[in-house]
């Protein structure tokens, strides 16, 4: 009979040695734990199986009480599987019992070794226990889907449930080989063949083809090599092997698994046959995972909820580019899935949040239980609101505190990915408690994230990186894929066209083409088509439109401080073409597919210009440009440069193309 790799013990002597730096203190350790692991079985196993048990329940206790990590973990998995079902006393009361049932199990199993053949039938009753010699009766040998639920480690001793058979078990290795062997020593004293997974597989398939029967466990986390299919209606990384040495072979797939049935006795369960089709192992796969599910809801306390089954990937949290991808059975909703919660904090300035829209919705797009939620200052809100891909929308005043908006986060999402790189994004999320904070370095805060976004390295006469690739990259090494982007809506046809004018530019003067400028390109368009003009912007830049706006005989609308967020992407929808400065309303035009003029003089157009193919740049290299200057220190010659003439000819040409 098989049974199953590693327990408890397993788990934490691993764990420890992995922390000690040498190769000597390494091994002084690992020689520790072996004879501490061999004094406490050895004792164990000259008590009364009775005492073992209630031994093991107060040790339960007793971790349950001075464990609070794996306390947490354990109700967390049981409110994640079983919330819906249970009042949250009732996942108290139960993760109380399930470290009692641990403990108990735990002793138990080391002292079940030492008794013969007879006494551990004593204190087992069989269910179904002719479905597995009748199984192995049909010649195709079995797959043995096994599971951390009960007294696991007594399946090793009931040998008696298939005479006559080869039995095996595929286990994982450990790193400290004394503690490997004592825990294998027994199972091979009763004549289980243990398989190393890492080289027992081929193994494996040859005992079956002989009509043996392989032990594979099936619940625990399978990390990248997993396949991602539900489990407790979320995803899970699940082990193909059970599934793929089923279908590899024709093998028969039985279920089996150990309750704890009463003081110190225990229910063998063997289930009946799970049909599969022989060419999809992934189906088999998540079928598996339901098979477990059912065994679990039998008696919840047995499985081992200690173990963080549902693990967050690390780097590629988002799943979809994972070795064997996602698999969700036919019958599965996505929308039914338990999500995962992610929330994006958005840049602070206007252009910033718009050239990180495709990287956010990336994280929606990445995994069908995303739920996507944006932090916002409030004034993008609408902007926000207005991507499908976002779920929910969370905006913050600037007068609000970090810890007020840490209040706002608090116990709702799994994964904070940050697009500023200011410190105080990083203590929203770090107070939050959120686990995973991802994001560059920054700003002295790489102590308050846990995945930092490594820099490219610099390297000389290298086109500088646009903004909008800079957060790509956020999402990229997060395990995102490029998606195209959305169809843009679609823009009513006008009678005459309408042009835009933003002459502003928060960040200062440098950036502003000089309002004559405007004036005058205002004046050429007009004298060659009839048309229209909006002047937009912000309460700040109303002294600029005045200047525009007076005497000036055609027909303008000056909208500069009267626009919300949505209204004013509703008046850029309508425009038949924008002529602007680097600000924030171009990049908004820009993702709304509004056809552009973009003046660029102290900025740089690779870096933050507009990138759609209905947009004209116009600059003139100067030996001083770019310099990010707010203000121009000497005679503006980068600005000056561009002409009324320039602008006019684009605006026309733009306007002719479209058809106006």
């Amino acid at each position: 009979m098989p049974t199953v790799e590693p327990g408890p013990m397993e788990v934490l002597s691993d764990g420890a040695t992995g922390s000690l730096g040498s190769e000597v203190s390494s091994r002084m350790f690992n020689r520790i734990i072996y004879w501490l692991a061999l004094g406490v079985i050895t004792v164990i196993r000259h008590l009364p199986l009775a005492v073992c048990f209630v031994l093991g329940q107060i040790i339960g206790t007793i971790m349950w009480a001075i464990l609070p990590g794996y306390r947490r973990l354990a109700r967390e998995n049981l409110d994640r599987a079983l919330g819906n079902e249970l009042s949250p006393a009732g996942v108290r009361r139960l993760t109380f019992r399930h470290f009692t049932t641990l403990g108990a199990n735990t002793c138990c199993a080391f002292k079940m070794a030492a008794l013969n053949e007879a006494q551990v039938l004593k204190c087992v009753t069989f269910e179904n226990k002719a479905g597995l010699p009748g199984a192995l009766a049909k010649g195709r040998g079995c797959v043995f889907i096994i599971s951390h639920i009960g007294n696991w480690e007594l399946l090793a001793q009931l040998t008696s449930a298939a005479p006559g058979y080869k039995s095996s078990t595929i286990y994982q290795a450990l790193r400290n080989k004394g503690v490997d062997d004592l825990i294998n020593r027994d199972r091979r004293a009763k004549g289980i063949i243990t398989l190393d997974r890492k080289s027992g597989v081929s193994k494996a398939v040859t005992l079956i083809r002989e009509g043996g029967l392989v032990g594979v466990l099936i619940d625990q986390h399978a990390g990248d090599a997993g396949i991602w299919t539900p489990f407790f209606g979320s995803l899970a990384s699940t082990t193909p092997l059970a599934a793929s040495l089923a279908t590899r072979t024709g093998a028969i797939v039985l279920p089996c698994a150990i309750y704890t049935d009463g003081f110190a006795h225990w229910r063998f369960v063997v289930g009946e046959e799970i049909p599969y089709d022989i060419s999809d192992a992934t189906a088999l796969a998540a079928s598996l995972n339901r098979t477990l599910e059912a065994q679990i809801r039998r008696s919840p306390a047995d499985w081992f909820w200690v173990h963080n089954r549902w693990k967050v990937p690390h780097p590629n949290f988002l799943i979809a580019t994972q070795k064997r991808g996602i698999y969700l059975p036919p019958e599965t909703d996505p929308a039914k899935l338990r999500p995962f919660r992610l929330v994006v904090r958005s840049p602070n300035w206007l252009g910033d949040a718009v050239m990180s829209i495709s990287a956010a919705r990336a994280f929606k797009l990445g995994r069908p239980d995303a739920r996507l939620s944006i932090l916002t200052p409030a004034k993008f809100a609408a902007l926000w609101q207005s991507v499908p891909e976002v779920d929910e929308v969370i905006p913050f005043e600037p007068n609000e505190s970090v810890w007020a908006v840490a209040a706002k986060l608090r116990g709702r999402f799994e994964v904070a990915v940050l697009f500023p790189n200011s410190l105080r994004s990083a203590w929203e999320v770090w107070l939050a408690g959120i686990p995973r904070r991802v994001g560059y370095r920054g700003h002295r805060r790489a102590k308050l994230l846990n995945q930092i976004i490594s820099e490219p390295k610099k390297k000389k006469a290298v086109r500088p990186e646009h903004h909008a690739d800079r957060y790509w990259r956020i999402a990229e090494r997060c395990g995102a894929v490029a998606q195209e982007s959305p169809p843009r809506t679609s823009r009513p046809v006008l009678a005459e066209p309408v042009f835009g004018i933003c002459p502003g530019a928060e960040y200062g003067p440098a950036k502003r083409w000089p309002a004559q400028r405007f004036r005058e390109t205002m004046e050429t368009v007009s004298k060659k088509i009839p048309c229209s003009w909006v002047i937009l912007g912000t309460a700040a830049d109303q002294p600029l439109a005045a200047e525009i706006a007076k005497g000036f005989a055609g027909k303008i609308e000056d909208l500069t401080g009267k626009t919300s967020m949505d209204e004013l992407m509703a008046r850029l929808r309508n425009l038949t073409a924008l002529l602007t400065n680097d600000t924030g309303t171009m990049h908004l035009a820009d993702w709304l597919g509004v056809p552009l003029v973009a003046v660029f003089g102290s900025t740089e157009p690779s870096l933050t210009g507009p990138r759609s193919q209905s947009s004209v740049v116009l600059r003139h290299q100067v030996e001083c440009s770019p310099c990010f200057l707010r203000e121009c220190p000497i005679d503006f010659r980068c600005m000056k440069a561009v002409t009324p003439d320039e602008a006019a000819s684009a605006l026309l040409g733009l306007t002719a193309k479209n058809g106006q």
